[in-house]
């Protein structure tokens, strides 16, 4: 009986709080999770950003945007020199974490921050930029996933040689202000050597530079097309693919989406890899392990696209060698 009392009294005591004033709010008002907060930091257009890979794979590990995680992303939209004001901006958010896809970016950041966690994707070689002491022991506060870029540019040029037997020049189309796109450039030059290649170097830093750029290659006897994976060339890869199939050259790009933009062909590593990677990263570094930790990956899957349709635009037959080894076909 006492505890039939008692339970009443409770009750109605409940009862009575509920029609204070304030008391809902105080009812509500429980403690809420910390939000880990994630900075990305983005050399490209938020049109053409990877943040939604990112996000994509990231959530398959659990974090929701709004509860448990929250992302401020900045994009320069191809202006390198927005990139140091950006990475400044998020530091000042005091984000948990920072990720940045591209070299350029990953140096903007580091000059940015010693100590908040930077999480890299598709570096050039982040050794040679000075961004980690190793791939296996990073050390300081940056890790990632390299692209190995420069260590492709000889492959590339290969391919080239391969689909157009009797080629000897080749123009290479690369950004002079980005770091990785000119360490790219000087990897391609022992190669192109070795090949009996001749390199002309078409060097744009800006969209409207293009079409000069393509007269002056032409005017050099360019007979192909070598382009790097620089933020200004992804972003404008319908143009140069379209100026490249106008102008007669075969072109090879690190990314297959060039060629599903009328490119020729491709080889690079598989796009979808390093964002997997790095989201697995970013939940290892804010479950509490550091970056100098965490060794800087490479890709394990490459690929090797072809438009087929471009190809008899330019009035080319792709040799058996080099069709045995198309990972994808664009029609």
């Amino acid at each position: 009986m006492k505890r039939r009392e008692a339970l009443r009294n409770i009750s109605t005591l409940v009862a009575v709080m509920a029609t204070w004033p304030g008391f809902g709010a105080i009812a509500e008002a429980q403690p809420q999770a910390k939000l880990a907060k994630i900075g990305f930091l983005e050399t490209r257009s938020a049109s053409a950003s990877g943040l939604e890979l990112f996000q994509r794979d990231f959530r398959e590990l659990g974090y929701i945007v709004g509860k448990n995680i929250a992302i401020e992303s900045r994009f320069a939209d191809d202006k390198l020199d927005r990139l140091p004001t950006l990475a400044d901006e998020l530091v000042r958010l005091k984000v948990d974490v920072l990720i940045t896809p591209g070299t350029t970016a990953a140096l903007a950041a580091k000059n940015a921050t010693r100590t908040i966690p930077i999480v890299c994707i598709n570096l050039g070689d982040p050794i040679a930029a000075g961004l980690v002491d190793s791939l296996a022991h990073p050390g300081g506060n940056i890790t990632g996933f390299t692209s190995i870029a420069e260590v492709l540019a000889g492959k590339r040029l290969e391919l080239l040689k391969e689909t157009v037997p009797k080629l000897s020049r080749v123009a290479v189309l690369w950004n002079p202000q980005d770091p990785s796109s000119a360490q790219n450039w000087k990897e391609s030059l022992l190669p192109a050597r070795q090949l009996g290649l001749q390199l002309h170097s078409m060097e744009v830093s800006s969209a409207d530079k293009y079409f000069v750029a393509f007269k002056e290659a032409i005017k050099a006897r360019s007979a192909a097309l070598a382009v790097v994976g620089t933020s200004l060339n992804n972003s404008n890869q319908k143009l140069i693919a379209d100026l490249a199939t106008k102008n007669r050259l075969p072109s090879i790009y690190s990314r297959g989406e060039n060629v599903d933009s009328g490119g020729l062909m491709s080889y690079g590593a598989d796009r979808t890899e390093p964002y997997k990677r790095v989201a697995w990263m970013v939940d290892k570094i804010l479950k509490g392990t550091k970056p100098a930790d965490i060794p800087v990956e490479q890709p394990m899957k490459f690929e090797l696209v072809m438009n087929f349709t471009t190809a008899k635009a330019l009035g080319l037959t792709i040799p058996p060698i080099v069709l045995m080894r198309v990972t994808r076909v664009v029609k």
